[in-house]
């Protein structure tokens, strides 16, 4: 996993961890988890390309 892709990866699991808290603290926000969701399947396209 080249050094993009696996930067790509961590950036999307700390986005998670944050939106996750986020919900729990303040109330589910539509926008917020669709950023995340935005965020993975660009991490997903750029491990499908590398492969």
């Amino acid at each position: 996993m080249p050094g993009s892709t696996k930067t790509m990866g961590v950036v999307t699991v700390a986005g998670l961890v944050l939106v996750t808290a986020y919900t729990a603290a303040m109330g589910s926000n539509g926008w917020l988890w669709f950023g995340w969701v935005v965020l993975g399947l660009i991490t997903l396209a750029m491990v499908a390309s590398r492969a």
